[in-house]
């Protein structure tokens, strides 16, 4: 008998402040659009599960919604990257409306221009609205900032690197309940 090793491990790059909310199940969605260096066609769902990469780098108080800007900290483990969670994708929308995108505001950590502006980022008018299950690590998993964990990049790969996850941060009935709002807030 052949056992089949799991996938290799990649992990999604975003701010610290919206990985502690999602960590925490204040929120379950995030809207992306994509690093400096992403591909010509920018930002793409490369993975349904990854694990949560918390940056510090460009950081907007003004672009967090106040409630959120408390969270904002300086990075408290220079040198390492600290992943909290494993996320895995529930629903992704491209959303190319940008009414129906500034509705998704309340769902989610972003400020309203900050919605707009990442949804005209490149004269691409587009973003990606991706509903996540998060669980929360049983035990971070710390690496060494190494120079290919660095860039504008969205994903980045961790090859053999092995994390257990945890119980969900939200309950599969409030979950459901967030994607319910999510579609509704999509469609009207």
């Amino acid at each position: 008998m052949t056992l089949s090793r799991p996938p290799a491990l990649s992990a999604l790059k975003e701010w610290d402040a919206q990985c502690q909310l999602l960590t925490l199940g204040r929120v379950s969605l995030l809207l992306r659009k994509g690093g400096i260096l992403e591909t010509h066609d920018g930002f793409e769902v490369e993975h349904r599960r990854f694990l949560l990469y918390p940056t510090f780098l460009h950081q907007n108080p003004q672009e967090l919604q106040p409630q959120y800007q408390p969270l904002l900290r300086p990075d408290p483990a220079p040198g390492q990257i600290v992943l909290p969670a494993l996320a895995e994708v529930v629903a992704v929308h491209k959303v190319e409306s940008l009414e129906a995108a500034l509705r998704l505001e309340p769902l989610q950590a972003l400020t309203a221009g900050a919605i707009e502006r990442r949804f005209h980022y490149r004269n691409r008018p587009w973003i990606h609205a991706l509903l996540l299950r998060v669980r929360p690590l049983v035990t971070p998993l710390t690496l060494e900032e190494t120079p290919d964990l660095l860039g504008c990049v969205s994903w980045v790969p961790l090859g053999d690197a092995a994390a257990q996850a945890g119980v969900a941060a939200v309950g599969e009935a409030e979950l459901h309940d967030r994607q319910d709002e999510l579609e509704r807030l999509l469609t009207a």
